[in-house]
């Protein structure tokens, strides 16, 4: 079992984590960003401070039997070995970011809708639409979509959000701005898209640009392939620093699950 000369040293690293976890936590949640990943550090951070106010009873209840100790054991290891998985799916994250270039022969540009808020986009959809818009003015012959249906408490459906903002912000010329504002999901996004490129003679098979957040481009991308687009080119733009951890937990999850689901 682990030396009692470790036990204080243990014990503050535990707080240390669990008071990060939580603070962090809560100031999420003041921001209203409620979501797995906003919950799931927090219920961390919760059981890293029983752990630490309860170090000594726990493991004098440990040393009572051996299963409990390999069981213990197993438990750290299993946590370890997550959190090895979560470390580099955030590496594969960070280096597909970098991997975003514009490709000259791209017939279109897609962007995914990521929330909007009175009427605003939210500061994540804000910055695909600029790196939409980045992308767009190199690109300056393509169309561009972008997707996104109704949201609640909204006048005003993603779609429209998202090219008003196209509009003022980088001052694109509506002409160019198709609006798909049917969706609800990333499948809906690229499946109700597809009429839009078949009204501009795009196929499936034509180079399309998909804009959207850092962590959420794996899984779009492996959607995309999965409704039949063959050549979806990735484009990230960055997520806001205070929630980009979290949001790139949230996705670990929501990547796995699709996985496991055979959504793609």
């Amino acid at each position: 079992m682990q030396s009692h000369s470790h036990a204080p040293l243990k014990r503050i690293f535990s707080l240390m984590a669990a008071v990060l976890l939580l603070a962090n936590g809560l100031w999420l949640l003041s921001l209203n960003s409620f979501h797995f990943g906003t919950l799931l550090p927090m219920l961390l951070g919760a059981a890293l401070f029983i752990y630490a106010l309860c170090y000594v009873p726990l493991q004098r209840w440990i040393r009572q039997r051996p299963i409990y100790q390999q069981g213990w054991r197993l438990v750290w290891g299993a946590f370890w070995v997550w959190l090895l998985s979560v470390v580099l799916f955030f590496g594969y994250l960070h280096w597909q970011s970098l991997h975003s270039q514009p490709n000259p022969n791209t017939q279109a540009i897609l962007i995914l809708g990521g929330g909007i808020q009175h009427n605003q986009p939210t500061p994540t959809l804000a910055k695909r639409l600029d790196a939409g818009a980045a992308l767009a003015k190199q690109l300056p012959q393509i169309p561009i979509i972008v997707s996104g249906g109704a949201a609640f408490g909204n006048q005003w459906t993603e779609a429209e959000v998202m090219a008003h903002y196209l509009t003022e912000q980088h001052h694109l010329p509506k002409t160019r701005i198709l609006l798909e504002a049917r969706s609800t999901s990333t499948a809906l996004n690229f499946h109700n898209s597809k009429a839009l490129l078949v009204q501009h003679d795009i196929q499936l098979s034509d180079p399309i640009a998909v804009v959207t957040s850092d962590f959420h481009l794996p899984r779009a991308l492996a959607i995309a392939r999965k409704q039949g687009y063959q050549q979806p080119l990735p484009y990230s733009a960055p997520t806001p620093l205070y929630i980009r951890y979290n949001s790139w937990l949230r996705e670990y999850f929501a990547y796995v699950s699709g996985w496991l689901l055979n959504e793609y």
